[in-house]
């Protein structure tokens, strides 16, 4: 199957163009991920559903005009940021990691796929004490607990905006509920879904109510210690 019909399989419209930069995304990771650890999945079915799919499906799901500023924090490969930003051409991205050599693939890959984003080499909860109340939408596919992840990204989201987590249908997302209560923010949306080949996600999605207290986001060793 083609990028597009996999992507049509999960109610998605992908332009001949679009599907070009997917491929060309595809090729160039699977070739970066021999010299820097990137990713285990990089078999063609499974990087198509399980990145790219699984980056754009939640954010279809849940109403993006497609002209916001967001922020990818921690983002690693680049997901969801980069399959949003072939997906939705005019959102204007930051993809945030705290390792160098990430970045500087993430920097290539851009360039590679022609997508116009900013790349910050920095851990998430010291730059959000700089751009705070900067983003229309911040959003993680991390493996942190919902309490830590709500503090690295709320921070970031302007009033009126929202933070986008990508979360395994496992996780208590109401674990999170003093966390979003002390960091300004209103969980508005959980949806579970299904990807193309079966397997089960979830989407949660926090509005910013109020600004965030200045004492928050803390130390990464008082986050993950003492979550809110």
């Amino acid at each position: 199957m083609t990028i597009i019909e996999m992507f049509a399989g999960a109610g998605l419209t992908l332009s001949e163009a679009q599907q070009d930069k997917f491929q060309a995304l595809f090729e160039f990771m699977v070739e970066y991920n021999e010299k820097v650890n990137l990713t285990s999945i990089t078999e063609f079915d499974d990087v198509v559903i399980k990145h790219f799919i699984d980056s754009v499906l939640p954010f279809s799901r849940i109403g993006v005009s497609g002209n916001e500023t967001f922020i990818d924090v921690g983002t690693g490969a680049g997901f969801p940021a980069l399959p949003l930003l072939i997906y939705y051409p005019e959102l204007k991205g930051t993809l945030c990691d705290s390792l160098a050599k990430r970045c500087m693939y993430l920097e290539l890959a851009c360039e590679k796929i022609g997508v116009d984003a900013e790349v910050i080499h920095a851990r998430g909860e010291e730059l959000g004490r700089v751009r705070r109340e900067k983003y229309d939408i911040a959003t993680a596919r991390a493996v942190a607990a919902m309490p830590v992840l709500c503090e690295l990204c709320l921070p970031f989201v302007r009033v009126g905006g929202k933070f986008v987590a990508l979360k395994s249908v496992n996780e208590d997302v109401g674990a999170a509920d003093n966390a979003i209560k002390a960091l300004g923010g209103e969980l508005v949306k959980i949806e579970d879904y299904k990807l193309p080949n079966g397997d089960d996600r979830r989407v949660a999605v926090v509005r910013k109510i109020s600004q965030t207290p200045t004492k928050y986001p803390r130390s990464y060793a008082n986050i993950t210690k003492k979550p809110l």
